[in-house]
């Protein structure tokens, strides 16, 4: 929280009529508590702060125009609002002077330290202390170097010792940091007069807090369901000088429901630890509900990580729509599972498909790669006829080939020759660049063109071996491939599969899978592509390489 405040305006002295030495006040308090004790906006520090400074002010004869103030902004980081306006105010001001209680107000670290001076040596500023001697003499840099250095020792070596301090607390079984719901931290002081810290049940919220560990121990409830019973309850957080008292999110009792610290067990640095506070539920109860919500958590992660091998791919073949995946659970618990009709179940078509237990959507899926599989036979002579057409094509496609290879090397050579040229000031270094630009232009074209040569011959020639080859075992290797493999298979060769009413599958095969069935099925595939044209099949009379070649488009490969 940050704060500026205009002091001055005039930047002439009215006796004297001569410019005054203007200056701002930075003002700052690490932690809201010290900037709130004493029940006043600013606490204590901040007015000490500020009579320190002006009577600094009123010493070096500076005129104090712009106040700021960091209210709870630890100086561990230079990115605060009040020093970074103050900065922005310098840079566009006529200011001569900062001023600051400490040089530990503005910052903590020797770094942060040397980049805020240069900016204020950089505006022109001098930066002065009102509790410190430091200028731009060399024994004043000197002190300023030191006083710095110390800041930032004393924050590093705080820290460790709030650590320290911590982790002993934890040891003894003490509640690092603000209790959660159900508990109240609360402030005594001993017949000694010290002041002790505890941590106390909430009498108002902790039997809510353990109902609602028993309620979801049944097993009937979800977290959502319960966070309403919980409100409806009266469960509202613990009201703060800040906030208000509100009702709990769903995210802040799941926490609740995965606190140990009910159990009175602490949690600190991924560490467990007993506590000395009193446990509101019972260690059993607490482990009920973990075991609750560890199994509900992983059953949505199942669905969500191993889909099944068909999802995205079955469709009804009544009314075209996508089949999902759908579980019915019987009175003694067993689940078992289906693929239903989207357009059914949503009632956005007249579809009146009955839903398909998953084991037969699957026996009919693998029952289809028996149907697409091709005997080595077919294999050897597929394959020669690849050989050939790709033969056939490449007559007249080496020569190009050749070609775009020999230009290639001639840009090369006159690339080579330019640069030497340029080196014995043959030519001048524009005309270089500018036949350097023609040469890599026709480089890249060449390159690309090469490229495609190779893409379209060598590697669809292989593609399509490939693809004969996987067609020889596709059934076989099918049947003993997990899931995951499984559903690359059927992604591969499949673009859509849809079952009829009376439970058979019409496949969609992909290419170029779809043009090799129709080449070894023949009149079969032929006679079934007019009764099912949503199958693969075509006639016979269908050219094996037609004008566009056996190789698959670019993007395929």
């Amino acid at each position: 929280m940050s704060t500026a405040t205009t002091i001055g305006s005039s930047p002439l002295d009215a006796a004297s009529a001569t410019p005054m030495l203007l200056g701002v006040s930075y003002l700052r308090v690490s932690t809201r508590e010290q900037a709130e004790r004493g029940g006043t906006d600013e606490g204590f520090s901040i007015p000490a702060q500020r009579e320190a400074n002006a009577r600094k002010a009123d010493e070096l004869g500076v005129r104090i125009v712009r106040e700021f103030i960091d209210a709870g902004e630890p100086a561990r980081s230079a990115d605060r609002d009040g020093l970074q306006d103050v900065l922005a105010f310098i840079a566009a001001s006529r200011v001569q002077f900062c001023i600051v209680h400490k040089l530990d107000r503005l910052a903590r670290n020797r770094a942060d330290d040397v980049k805020i001076h240069e900016a204020l040596i950089s505006a022109g500023v001098t930066l002065v202390s009102a509790t410190e001697s430091i200028d731009q003499t060399p024994s004043g840099m000197l002190v300023h170097g030191i006083m710095s250095s110390i800041a930032e020792f004393y924050s590093r070596n705080l820290a460790t010792e709030v650590t320290k301090g911590l982790t002993q607390k934890v040891a003894q079984g003490g509640t690092p940091g603000r209790a959660p719901i159900g508990y109240l931290n609360v402030r005594r002081t001993d017949d000694a007069g010290r002041e002790v810290r505890t941590v106390e049940v909430d009498a108002e919220r902790a039997p809510l807090i353990g109902w609602a560990f028993e309620r979801y121990a049944t097993g009937e409830i979800s977290v959502t369901a319960l966070l309403r019973d919980l409100t409806a309850r009266g469960l509202l957080s613990v009201p703060s000088p800040k906030r208000p008292s509100r009702p709990l999110g769903k995210n802040a009792l799941y926490r609740v429901l995965t606190n140990p610290y009910y159990a009175g067990v602490i949690r600190y640095k991924g560490a467990l630890h007993p506590g000395a506070h009193e446990p509101i539920v019972e260690p059993a109860l607490f482990d009920t509900v973990q075991s609750l919500l560890r199994a509900r958590t992983a059953k949505m992660t199942r669905h969500v990580q191993h889909a099944h091998h068909l999802k995205g791919l079955l469709h009804c073949g009544t009314c075209g729509s996508r089949m999902l995946l759908d579980f019915a659970t019987n009175p003694r618990g067993t689940s078992y599972a289906y693929v239903v009709c989207s357009g059914r179940a949503a009632k956005k078509t007249d579809c009146t498909r009955r839903a398909v237990p998953v084991q037969v959507a699957e026996r009919l899926v693998e029952d289809s790669y028996a149907s697409i599989t091709i005997s080595e036979d077919d294999h050897c002579h597929l394959a020669a006829e690849v050989d050939a057409a790709f033969d056939k094509r490449s007559v007249g496609r080496d020569q190009e080939f050749a070609d775009l290879t020999a230009n290639r090397a001639r840009l090369e050579a006159e690339s080579d020759k330019l640069l030497a040229a340029h080196f014995a000031d043959a030519i001048d270094l524009p005309t270089l660049k500018r036949h350097q630009d023609r040469i890599r232009a026709g480089l890249a074209d060449i390159e690309q063109r090469l490229s495609e040569h190779d893409e379209r011959h060598t590697g669809g020639r292989a593609f399509l071996h490939d693809s004969l080859r996987l067609l020889t075992d596709a059934h076989h290797a099918y049947a003993h491939s997990d899931d995951g493999s499984r559903r690359l298979a059927n992604q591969a060769f499949y673009t859509r599969l849809e079952i009829t009413e009376d439970e058979q599958l019409r496949p969609r095969l992909a290419e170029p899978f779809a043009t090799i069935v129709r080449e070894t099925t023949g009149g079969k595939e032929a006679r079934r592509e007019h009764t099912t044209p949503t199958d693969v099949a075509c006639s016979r009379k269908t050219p094996w390489v037609g004008a566009e070649g056996l190789e698959p488009p670019t993007s395929c490969l």
